[in-house]
C-alpha cells in the first residue's frame, strides 16, 4: 500500500451549499484550523491520524489534526482519557467536526469505528435534527460523487460510552471523503467522540450484504405492490372510482378539505359554488409552485388509462420558461418509486380557459412495464399569477391499442415530414439581388425577379418548429413558390426560453431551412417576429444574424414583424414608446408623464438597419410600416430609411380584409419602392378581433387580391403555409390547400392569372 497522506489541516466548517441535499442544508459555522503539525502515530492501520485524539504536539490545547471549533467545541479530559465533545451552544445551533481524509489509491471499502457518548439530547424540529455522523465522497476534481454512506445517527441518549461501527464501499472514482460528525440542529445535547478509526476492509462481503439485502427489499415491495393491485383490481371491478373523491364532494377530517387529498403546497382552497365543490390553487407569489399530490395504485390488468377532468383558468401570467404554466404533471412508478419511462404527457395550458368557463380536457397513456402507481400532480408551477380550479378527476381504463395506433399515426406522420439534410450547394444557389427603383433585379445583370411565396410559420412558438424544413421544400418544389418567410424569435435564438444548447439547435433550424431554400434557387426572408417598435435587444439579434448570414444571397433581412402605436418619427428615429393609453401616440406624452410611465427607449429602424450593415451585410433589408406593417404612406411623405451600403431597402405590407385605402397605404409607395406583401390571406371565417362589417367575404376579397398582386407585380408572401395558423393555406399536414386562400394561391404561382380588382378597397 502507498503511503498514506497526513491528514488534510484545511479544516472548515462548510456552509450549507457544500452538503448534498439528501443530507439536508447545513448552517454555516466557523472553525480554526491546526497548525501544521507532524502527524501523531497512526492507530491500527487508521487513514484518519491521531484518531485516539490524545496528542496535542504543537501544545495548542487542541488534538493535532482536528480542527478547533470556536463554539460547542472542548477537548475534554476525564481520568486520562480525552477526547472531543460537541455541545449545542443554542436551539437549533450547528455544530460540526468537519475534516477531509484523502482515501489511499486502490480501497474498495472502508470501515469506521468510532466510541461515543450522548447526553441531554433534544431533537430539533425534523426528525434528522439529531447527532449523527455525516459523510460524502468527492474525486480529484472536488466533485461528489456518490453513493454516499448512509449517516450514522443518533436520536436519543446513550447509556455512557458505546461503540459503534460501520462498513461502506468506496466508487471508484473517490480520492476524497468528507466527514462530517455533527449535532445537527438540536435543541439541545452533548455529543462525547472518541477513538475514531477508518481503516480498508474487504469490499466483496459489503457488496454481498447489499446484494442480498436489495433483493429481500425487492421481493417485499414486489409482494406488498401485487397486493394492493389486486386490491384496486377489485375496488374498480366493484364500481368503485379510481380517483376517490375525483369531484371533490366528500369533505375530510374537520370538514374544511377535500377527503383524499392532500393539503396543497403553497395556497390551495376548497370552494364551493352553488352547491358544486372543487379545488382551486392560487398564484400569490411569482415564481413559487402551487401543488397538490396523489398517489393511485394501477390496477395490475390494466396496460392503458384515460385521465380526465374539468378545469377552469383565470388571471394566468405564465412563468418566463415555456413549462412555467398551468399543468397536471404525471409519474408513473414501479414497486420501488422509481419513476418509469415514457412517462404521460402533461396537461397543461399558458392561457385562460375562454370567459372563464369550465372546460374539459382529457389525456391518454400507456403504462410502463412494472408500473404499479400513478403520481397525480395538479400545478400552477412557477407561474407569475393565475387560478387553476379543478374538478372531477377520472382515471379508467383504456384499449391500449388505440393509443399504439395513434402513436403510430404520429410517427408515420413525422416520417412522412422528414426532409434529408442538405449541404450547401452554392452552383443552385438565386442570384444576388438589389433595389432599383420600385423593382427588384439581380446584382449582376440587372434581371428583374418578382418575388413570390409563402410564410412558413411556428419558429415563432415553438423552439423546434412545425414540418418546417418540409414546408420549405413543398413550398418551393410542388407549389412553386420562389421565396419563403420564416418567422423567429429572438429569445429562442439566443437560447433563453430553456433551452438547454444556448439555441444551437434552433440556430440549426433555420440554417437549414435557408439552405434547403437557397439550394432550390430560391430567397428566404428572416422575419424577426416581434411588435409594437425596435428595441435594444433587437439590435442584438441582428448584430448576430446579419454576422451569421451575411451576404448570403438568398437571404432577406425582415428587420421586424409588425410595428404599431409609434408615430412615424419614432417608427424611424427611435424615442420613448409607453405603454398604450387613450391617446395613439406614446410621443404625445409630456415629459413628467413619460417619467413617470413604463415603456422604453426605442432605437428606430434606422438604427435597426444600421446594425446590420455595420456587419458588413449588404443583404436586402425588408421593412415593415406603421398600423401592423400595413400603413406605407409615410414612406412616401419623408420617413424613408437610408441605406448608403447596402442592396437596398423593400418595404413591407401586410394586409387583410379589413385594410382600407389600398392607394394610399400601399400603391402609392409601390410606385417608388419595392413593396413585399409580407402578410396577405383571408379565411373562410371572418376575424372576431375585428368588426365583422369591416371585414370583406374571402369570395370577393382574395380574387381582387391576387389580381392586385399580378397587376402590379407586387412581391408577397401568402399567410399561412400552416394547417393551424389562419388565414391558413393548409388543411392538413398532407398540405391540402384550403378552398378558400390555399387553392388559388398555388393556382396564382403555377401561372393562373386574375383579373385586376373592380375596386380599390
Amino acid at each position: 500500500m502507498p503511503t498514506v497522506p497526513a491528514l488534510l489541516p484545511r479544516c472548515l466548517l462548510l456552509a450549507a451549499g457544500l452538503l448534498s441535499a439528501a443530507l439536508l442544508p447545513l448552517r454555516a459555522q466557523d472553525a480554526t484550523p491546526p497548525a501544521e503539525v507532524t502527524a501523531a502515530p497512526v492507530a491500527a492501520s487508521s487513514i484518519i491520524a491521531n484518531s485516539n485524539m490524545e496528542t496535542d504536539a504543537d501544545a495548542d490545547g487542541w488534538p493535532d489534526g482536528w480542527p478547533m471549533l470556536k463554539s460547542g467545541g472542548a477537548w475534554v479530559n476525564e481520568e486520562g482519557n480525552r477526547f472531543i465533545r460537541m455541545t449545542s451552544p443554542a436551539p437549533g445551533a450547528m455544530v460540526m467536526l468537519y475534516t477531509e481524509v484523502p482515501i489511499p489509491e486502490g480501497v474498495e471499502a472502508l470501515e469506521l469505528t468510532w466510541r461515543q457518548r450522548v447526553t441531554g439530547l433534544k431533537r430539533g424540529s425534523k426528525s434528522w435534527f439529531d447527532a449523527r455522523i455525516m459523510m460524502e465522497f468527492m474525486d480529484a476534481a472536488r466533485e461528489k460523487v456518490g453513493p454516499s454512506p448512509k449517516p450514522a445517527a443518533t436520536g436519543k441518549d446513550t447509556d455512557g460510552w458505546v461503540e459503534r461501527s460501520t462498513q461502506f464501499l468506496v466508487p471508484a472514482e473517490a480520492r476524497i471523503l468528507k466527514f462530517m460528525p455533527a449535532l445537527f440542529n438540536v435543541q439541545a445535547g452533548t455529543y462525547d467522540l472518541d477513538d475514531i478509526v477508518l481503516k480498508p476492509t474487504d469490499a466483496a462481503p459489503i457488496r454481498a450484504a447489499a446484494a442480498e439485502a436489495a433483493a429481500a427489499r425487492a421481493a417485499k415491495l414486489a409482494a406488498e405492490s401485487t397486493a394492493r393491485q389486486a386490491k384496486a383490481s377489485a375496488s374498480f371491478a366493484a364500481g368503485n372510482p379510481l380517483v376517490s373523491n375525483g369531484n371533490f364532494e366528500t369533505p375530510g377530517k374537520g370538514g374544511t378539505s377535500p377527503a383524499d387529498w392532500s393539503v396543497p403546497k403553497g395556497n390551495g382552497s376548497w370552494e364551493i359554488e352553488g352547491e358544486n365543490h372543487f379545488l382551486r390553487l392560487t398564484s400569490t407569489e411569482p415564481g413559487k409552485t402551487v401543488l397538490t399530490f396523489r398517489s393511485i395504485t394501477l390496477p395490475a390488468d390494466a396496460k392503458a388509462f384515460e385521465l380526465s377532468l374539468r378545469w377552469r383558468i383565470t388571471g394566468l401570467k405564465p412563468g418566463p420558461q415555456p413549462w412555467f404554466d398551468a399543468r397536471i404533471m404525471m409519474d408513473i412508478k414501479d414497486a420501488a418509486g422509481n419513476k418509469l419511462k415514457p412517462q404521460p404527457s402533461p396537461l397543461y395550458t399558458r392561457g385562460n380557459t375562454k370567459d372563464g368557463a369550465w372546460v374539459e380536457r382529457s389525456t391518454s397513456f400507456l403504462v410502463p412495464e412494472g408500473g404499479v402507481t400513478l403520481d397525480l400532480m395538479p400545478s400552477l408551477f412557477n407561474v407569475k399569477s393565475g387560478t387553476l380550479d379543478l374538478d372531477d378527476i377520472v382515471l379508467k381504463p383504456t384499449d391500449p391499442a388505440i393509443i399504439l395506433a395513434k402513436q403510430k399515426e404520429r410517427e408515420a406522420i413525422a416520417a412522412k415530414s422528414r426532409v434529408p439534410v442538405e449541404q450547401d450547394n452554392k452552383a443552385k444557389w438565386p442570384a444576388e439581388i438589389r433595389a432599383q427603383g420600385n423593382r427588384l433585379v439581380t446584382v449582376d445583370g440587372g434581371k428583374e425577379v418578382w418575388l413570390q411565396g409563402m410564410n412558413v410559420a411556428s419558429l415563432e412558438w415553438s423552439v423546434t418548429g412545425e414540418q418546417v424544413h418540409k414546408s420549405v421544400v413543398v413550398g418551393i418544389d410542388e407549389w412553386k413558390g420562389n421565396v419563403i418567410r420564416l418567422p423567429v424569435k429572438h429569445d429562442y435564438w439566443f437560447g433563453r426560453k430553456g433551452q438547454s444548447d444556448g439555441g444551437a439547435s434552433y440556430r440549426a433550424v433555420v440554417d437549414q431551412a435557408i439552405t434547403l431554400a437557397a439550394n432550390r434557387g430560391a430567397y428566404l426572408v428572416l422575419d424577426l417576429h416581434t411588435y409594437r417598435a425596435p428595441k435594444d435587444e433587437y439590435l442584438e439579434f441582428w448584430t448576430d444574424a446579419a454576422t451569421r448570414y451575411k451576404n448570403h444571397p438568398a437571404v432577406i433581412f425582415d428587420l421586424m414583424n409588425e410595428p404599431h402605436g409609434i408615430t412615424w418619427e419614432v417608427w424611424r428615429d427611435g424615442g420613448f414608446v409607453g405603454e398604450k393609453t387613450d391617446r395613439d401616440e406614446a410621443t404625445f406624452l409630456t415629459p413628467e408623464e413619460r417619467a413617470k410611465a413604463q415603456g422604453f427607449q426605442s432605437p428606430g429602424m434606422q438604427k435597426m438597419l444600421d446594425t446590420v450593415r455595420a456587419t458588413g451585410a449588404k443583404n436586402m433589408v425588408l421593412v415593415g410600416g406603421l398600423d401592423y406593417a400595413y400603413r406605407l404612406d409615410g414612406i412616401v411623405n419623408g420617413f424613408g430609411l437610408k441605406d448608403s451600403t447596402g442592396n437596398g431597402i423593400i418595404y413591407a405590407c401586410h394586409i387583410y380584409p379589413w385594410k382600407s385605402q389600398w392607394q394610399k397605404m400601399l400603391l402609392d409607395a409601390a410606385a417608388l419602392h419595392p413593396i413585399l406583401l409580407g402578410e396577405v390571406g383571408a379565411d373562410a371565417k371572418k376575424m372576431t378581433f375585428m368588426p365583422l362589417e369591416q371585414q370583406e367575404d374571402w369570395e370577393t376579397w382574395v380574387p381582387a387580391i391576387l389580381g392586385l398582386i399580378q397587376q402590379h407585380k407586387l412581391n408577397y408572401t401568402a399567410w399561412c403555409f400552416h394547417p393551424g395558423a389562419s388565414p391558413r393555406m393548409l388543411l392538413d399536414w398532407n398540405y391540402t390547400p384550403t378552398p378558400f386562400w390555399g387553392q388559388q394561391v398555388k393556382d396564382a404561382l403555377s401561372g393562373k392569372q386574375f383579373p385586376p380588382p373592380d375596386r380599390l378597397r
